[in-house]
This record gives structure tokens, sequence and C-alpha cells, in this order.
């Protein structure tokens, strides 16, 4: 599957990215329904079943008669929740995709791509700012090529990039097939190069063992950092790694970074809360997962646990950004109630909602909202996401895990002093309107909060 992209439009066409998530974000297991019929006639009234027994907001969604419909791309939007109650947003979450690509991504922990994500949130409707790239997957066909954070892109298959901001066109960096290609030419501190990337299927590095560390305050503390990329299975055998040797130096504060995690399986959030958190939460509540009035009874509690490596300390800090979405918000929102969280960087997207992927057996899984996550405290609802409490703007030059990156030296002199930095800002401002959901729009972020 391609790189990641918001579940807001039917995956078929924005799975360039990444390939839907296995079962999202929050918690719960596959619903059980029968397959389709594979016309698109018969998906449709397949698909008009399950929304009206399944979809968080079925009371209230439209529910129009399959008939007339000619594609199931235009039927799906059809039926979405469109925000007509106050206390819920639109619907700008749900879609669909392949199944081939969905388990590669939450099966086997890879994907189909280039590997390359860029900061396109950043220069939103800013056609003459430079786009950098920020973030490269280390098994990727780009970081073989070479390409770093940092490297600033010229053109995309000889389209400028400023073309590329003004059209909010990023489908380049999401193929279709393996095989297809991209001619990326890019400038750098050397010089500008052309380079040609083929996509590949890659494995996933969900917590880079490159960027995990130790470093050392300004006033000396040891502070532990840890970047958390997918919420995905693949996850927990290098957290447990970095944990243990959190735990055999001594660490005194932990970073974990979640800015660019658009979230995944909610169990393995909560896994990655219970590292920070230990026996102060071990047993309690970490997430509930609940679901329309037809479905009560799968109602569930997701609980802290507490790993032999954990940490248990009584502060987190958690690198947050407007891709911080759904699972890993909710990392956010399940430690809140037994530690305290100090977010850094910007805002979170806003997903406080989660699937329950169904399979139609006609080559598609579907991914509609089927619940809203509350903590211990039934806290949810945070659809204008979490606001920083230091407000820090990123610096794509600075390497991930260094201590002259803006967000990581925040969080280190936070921990000294208690204070943000007085030169603490956003550069850009925020790509959506307040209140209202994140919605990325270059590929690069799965967001899911899956129900397992």
């Amino acid at each position: 599957m391609p790189e990641f992209l918001s579940l807001r439009r039917p995956l078929k066409a924005t799975l360039a990215a990444a390939g839907l998530a296995l079962l999202a974000a929050c918690g719960g297991g596959g619903s059980g329904e029968s397959g389709a019929v594979c016309t698109t006639a018969g998906r449709n009234a397949w698909l008009q079943n399950y929304f009206d027994d399944w979809y968080f907001w079925y009371r209230i969604s439209p529910k129009p008669s399959p008939s007339g419909y000619a594609t199931i791309d235009s039927y799906f939007e059809a039926l979405l929740y469109q925000g007509t109650d106050a206390a819920f947003p639109a619907d700008r979450w749900s879609g669909f995709g392949s199944t081939e690509s969905f388990n590669q991504f939450y099966g086997d922990g890879a994907t189909l791509g280039y590997g390359v994500f860029v900061a396109g949130l950043e220069v939103t409707g800013q056609p003459t700012k430079p786009l950098y790239i920020r973030y490269i997957e280390p098994q990727s066909p780009a970081a073989l090529a070479g390409l770093v954070r940092g490297d600033e892109i010229i053109s995309l298959n000889g389209r400028s990039v400023v073309d590329i901001i003004a059209a909010d066109d990023f489908s380049a960096l999401s193929p279709s097939a393996a095989g297809q290609n991209l001619t990326v030419e890019l400038r750098n501190g050397v010089g500008t190069r052309t380079v040609h990337l083929n996509a590949t299927v890659y494995t996933l590095t969900p917590v880079p063992a490159a960027t995990t560390r130790i470093l050392t305050s300004p006033l000396g503390k040891k502070v532990g950092y840890v970047l958390v990329k997918d919420m995905i299975s693949q996850a927990i055998n290098p957290l447990d790694a970095a944990f243990a040797s959190f735990r055999a130096n001594g660490v005194q504060e932990l970073v974990l970074d979640l800015r660019y995690n658009g979230g995944g399986l909610v169990s393995t959030g909560a896994t990655v809360a219970s590292y920070a958190a230990g026996s102060r939460a071990a047993g309690q509540v970490y997430a509930q997962l609940l679901y329309n009035d037809k479905k009560a009874a799968n109602n569930s509690t997701n609980r802290f646990s507490n790993p032999a490596n954990a940490l248990g300390l009584s502060k987190v800090y958690v690198l947050t950004g407007e891709r911080t979405c759904s699972a890993s918000e909710q990392v956010v929102n399940g430690l809140r109630p037994f530690v305290n969280v100090v977010t850094i960087g910007d805002t979170t997207c806003g997903k406080p909602v989660g699937f329950l992927a169904e399979d139609d057996n006609c080559g598609n899984t579907y991914s509609i909202v089927n619940f809203e996550s509350t903590n211990a405290l039934n806290a949810g609802r945070y659809f204008s996401g979490f606001n920083a409490t230091c407000a820090v703007a990123e610096n794509f030059a600075q390497v991930l895990g260094a201590s002259t990156e803006p967000l990581l030296a925040a969080a280190m002199g936070h921990a000294d002093t208690g204070a943000c930095p007085a030169t603490a800002s956003r550069e850009q401002p925020l790509a959506r309107k307040p209140g209202q959901p994140g919605r990325p729009t270059e590929p690069g972020e799965r967001q899911g909060m899956l129900g397992r």
C-alpha cells in the first residue's frame, strides 16, 4: 500500500501512501457481518445494511437508497454523517481501501510506497514556501537512495513544487502499484540532484533504533527519547528494548515522540502508555470504547499493563503535531488521569473515534466510525485536538533525536525549569479551522484507531 492519508475519502484513491489500518486504534474485533454480493448494486446494498447496523452515527446520518448510485465511492460518501449534531463534527475519517494493503500494513508491518514524507501541511495555501522532507522510512526506497529529513524538494515527476502546493496535490508520492517510478529533484547543503525511485513493498520501522537515545539535559538530567511512528504490533519488541535501556541507565525523564504517529491499534497504544506509567496505572482503565445503542454489548475497556521494563514516571513529555492522531492522541488522553502529560509542539488532529475494520469479501476493507473513546475519567470528544503545553515550531533541518531539535530541546528545557522556551511558537497557522478535525493534505499519515 502507499503511504497514509486521511480516511475522509474512500481510500481507493488515497492508499497511495500506506494502506488502511487493520483494526485502527481503538479496540475490538470484526463485526462478523456477511460479505457483499460482488456487484456494484450488491456492494451498495451491503453498505446500506452495514451502516445502519454498525455506524456510530446511524441515527442521525443520511440514509439514501442505494439505487441511483453508479459507484461504491459515491454511495459511500452519501452515507456519511454530515455534522448535524452540535456535539459531533462531520465524519472526516471513515473510508475504505484494498483488503490486501490493509492486511499488509497491520498484519505484515509493511507497505507499498517510496518512503518519502513531506511537510505539506506546513505550506498549505503558500505555494512560494519551500517543501521539505520531514521523514524518511528507514527501509524504504527513499532511504536507500540517500534522501534525508531536511532535503528540499524542487519538483516531483517534473512538476514544480509551486504547482503542487497551489493545487494541494501530493498524489505523486502515492504509488498504486509496485514498480511505479518517482523522479525527485531536490537540493540540500551540498547542491541539487535528481533521484529516481521505484515503488516497492518495504518493511515498516515503527520504532527506529537509530533515533532512540539517552540524552543529558542542560542541568544534567538523564532523558530517554523514543520515536513511535506507527501503532502496530511490530512496535512492541523495539519499544521494550528502548525502555530496557532507559531503565538500565537510570533515565529520569521520558520523551515520547508521536508527532508523526497517525494511529493504529488500540492495544499497541495501551502498551506504549503502560511503559511510561508502569505501576502508577497498572490495571486501571486506559480507554473505554463505546458503540452505538444497537451494539452497546460490544462496549469494551482496555486497561494499563505493567511491563517489566516500564519506567513508572509521574510526568511524561509527548511531542505532538497536526499528524498526531487517533491511537496516538489516545495515549495522551489515556495517560492524563494518572500521569502529568506535557505536550510539546502543535495541536493534535482531533480524532477521538475509531473503527472495527470490515472485509466485504469483495476485495475491500471498510473502516467506518464504530465507536468513540474515553479515558478513566470518561473524558473524550476532543474533536479540536489537544493543544500543546509548549507550542514549538519544527525545524526540518534538525535530525530527529538530536538535542538541538526544537521540540526535543524544549522538552529537556522544561524538564529542567518547568517552563516553555521563551521563543516557543509556530511558524504557520493550523491548516484547519478551530474546532474542526484535522485533514492531512499530503500522503504520509494513517489516521487510525482500530478496535483491537
